[in-house]
């Protein structure tokens, strides 16, 4: 997939995805060794957006597993298609003299397997990306169900016997440690911590995404982010949502923003009714943040903003 870290870097660059060499090397060494890749970190930092930058880099296909409490086996590898048999059976001469075992060997084929997006994985022709998505919501024994497929590409079903993958898909496993993952799966992983980038990289980031809002826009968004998510919110506002607080700037033709924009842009971030009426309600809240912002943005050095940004964390702590 990739010939060296600076490939991963350039490769990620050129679809949008900007990050440091560290995350760039582990990801060149997890594609090289066929590790499973495990991205931990809050939500929004970007551990998702990274298995989709790889896709578009390679330009290969994605299989994905949204992961929920009270997922199933069935649901991640697959299951037959009992209308398909049902249809198979239909189709055979009434007269035929069929032997059960004959017909049971017939029928448990992976012609008539309907394959989830793990199966789907082993079972492409090409190397594509895996991507189990936030594996923190599921419970220990689904876990388990992973362990076979992580550590020796494949899957061994009792119907089908024992698949083997046609090529090794590139695992990307994301969690945002809701609940801690079993040892087992971290064993067979690589491991990375993904948290929010710094100002400095969510500027860059924000301005790939926004070319047309100004280099101030960029600077007052990447700091807005980082004062907000120092203010302990219920839910902290992810690089997405500050890439659509930029876009409205741009497409409001907000030269600057004031306090007065403050109900305007609420919608974009605050995404919980506690967050709402903490930035709304509680007195001088938005207007910090967005000083620390404009602190940020005008300030070449960030030392005022540095120490604000610390100030904010700080008082909220208290």
């Amino acid at each position: 997939m990739f010939e060296s870290t600076d490939h991963v870097l350039s490769a990620l660059a050129s679809v949008g995805y900007l990050t440091d060499r560290i995350t760039a090397t582990t990801v060149y060494l997890a594609a090289k060794l066929h590790k499973p890749l495990l991205l931990e970190g809050p939500a929004g930092g970007g551990k998702t957006e990274l298995a989709y930058a790889v896709t578009r880099a390679c330009h290969c296909a994605i299989e994905s597993l949204p992961c929920f409490e009270g997922i199933t086996a069935k649901e991640a590898i697959g299951d037959f298609d009992e209308a398909l048999r049902k249809l198979y059976l239909e189709s055979l001469p009434r007269t035929a003299d069929l032997d059960p075992i004959e017909l049971a060997r017939a029928l448990n084929r992976l012609e008539f397997y309907l394959p989830g997006p793990l199966l789907k994985s082993l079972l492409s022709e090409k190397p594509c990306v895996l991507l189990v998505d936030e594996l923190d919501k599921v419970s220990r024994s689904f876990e388990a169900v992973l362990l076979e497929i992580l550590s020796r590409w494949q899957i061994s079903e009792p119907r089908l016997g024992l698949i083997t993958a046609k090529s090794i898909p590139f695992a990307v496993l994301t969690s945002n440690a809701e609940r801690p993952l079993g040892h087992a799966i971290r064993r067979r992983s690589m491991y990375l911590r993904v948290e929010y980038p710094t100002p400095q990289l969510e500027g860059e980031i924000v301005a790939r995404r926004t070319p047309g809002a100004s280099t101030y826009t960029h600077r007052l968004i990447a700091g807005f982010a980082k004062a907000a998510r120092a203010y302990r919110l219920e839910k902290p506002p992810s690089i997405s949502e500050m890439i659509d607080m930029a876009l409205a700037i741009e497409l409001l033709g907000l030269a600057d923003v004031t306090d007065e924009h403050r109900d305007i842009l609420l919608p974009l971030f605050a995404k919980t009714e506690r967050d709402r009426k903490k930035l709304a309600d509680l007195k001088d809240a938005f207007s910090t943040i967005l000083y620390a912002a404009k602190l940020y943005a005008q300030d070449n050095e960030h030392r005022d903003a540095q120490d604000l940004f610390e100030q904010v964390a700080e008082e909220q702590a208290i």
